[in-house]
């Protein structure tokens, strides 16, 4: 893998600090022990850089820190008796990571403090009232799913400069990413690219939607992702590599299982950012006070690997923009 700074293509952004000030000393002993709900689809690796982050801020579980996990599976209906149960546990705080547990959890509680460590679109799903003043027991890092569609299909122009018609995989029953479809929408408009939409509403239909793509023979294919899409993207990703489709994907994680490209933030620096909203409510500060933080850095990550499979000629000023190449 090499490393290289991504220049013009999509400019120049800020970077987002991964802890806000000079970093917080360990937390003090105080005897207490700390007990933190953890709600989720399934397990992520990146979910491991959130604990390191809560580690360099003086919390270990085992020792000072409780953390009861509860997963969903495919079957988010449960996250309103996870919410119930995280209610009845009493826990100090609760990391949530998808949008419905989110909503499921807002609902059962108005005093246990929620942190999420990257929402989509948490305003316009109804999870906070606003970016600055969240208002009631919600705040986190918030991912610019919907305002990077231009970007990335911008940047597919540049690997498939004949690109007219694209499939988007995405989960129809997120509310948060709604408002990602619409702006994916405008973006393709703005571009000349005629979308093909494969909504889904459950796991089960992610091998269905993926049939007809395959008969349909979109020029490349575009996932919103979230906690349903991140579940299955083995599946999505060999399909893709099956039936020689480029992809265009959120996060370097499809990247690494063998997807062409992703343009996005990095969930591991979400993760480990959200250990210091979670520190200052441990310290007494209110949810309602913290305002929500977005991410301004992103990073593009390339499988040229894939792309020689796929009998893609990336050109070579392409390459030398991307952040990470994998070879």
């Amino acid at each position: 893998m090499r490393r290289r700074e991504f220049l013009s293509l999509v400019g120049v952004a800020a970077t987002w600090p991964l802890v806000a000030g000079t970093r917080v000393m360990a937390a003090q002993s105080s005897g207490k022990v700390w007990r933190m709900g953890f709600v989720a689809r399934g397990h992520e690796a990146f979910y491991d850089a959130l604990f390191h982050g809560l580690r360099s801020f003086g919390y270990e579980e085992g020792r000072n820190l409780l953390v009861e996990r509860r997963y969903a599976g495919d079957q988010t209906e449960r996250f309103q008796d996870i919410a119930a149960e995280m209610v009845r546990l009493n826990v100090d705080v609760i990391v949530v990571v998808t949008t419905p547990a989110a909503l499921a959890l807002k609902r059962a509680t108005k005093t246990i403090p929620i942190v999420f460590p990257n929402a989509i679109n948490p305003v316009e799903s109804g999870v906070v009232e606003s970016l600055a003043h969240p208002g009631g027991n919600v705040t986190g890092g918030a991912a610019q799913t919907a305002i990077l569609s231009a970007k990335r299909f911008e940047i597919l122009k540049h690997v498939l400069p004949g690109l007219s018609r694209e499939a988007v995989l995405w989960n129809a029953s997120n509310p948060a990413l709604q408002f990602a479809w619409k702006e994916t929408q405008a973006a393709a408009q703005t571009l000349g690219v005629a979308l093909d939409a494969y909504p889904l509403r459950e796991a089960t239909d992610v091998s269905n939607a993926l049939g007809t793509m395959e008969r349909q023979r979109p020029d490349a294919l575009l996932v919103l992702q979230d906690a349903l899409t991140l579940q299955h993207r083995s599946e999505i990703i060999g399909f893709a590599a099956r039936t020689r489709l480029p992809g265009m994907f959120v996060a370097r994680e499809w990247v690494e299982a063998g997807g062409l490209m992703s343009y996005g933030e990095s969930l591991s620096d979400m993760y480990r950012r959200a250990a210091y909203f979670v520190d200052r409510i441990f310290k007494g500060a209110k949810p309602a006070d913290l305002p929500v933080e977005q991410v301004t850095k992103f990073e593009l990550i390339l499988n040229l690997r894939t792309a020689k499979a796929m009998g893609l000629a990336v050109p070579d000023q392409f390459i030398a923009l991307a952040n990470e190449v994998i070879e």
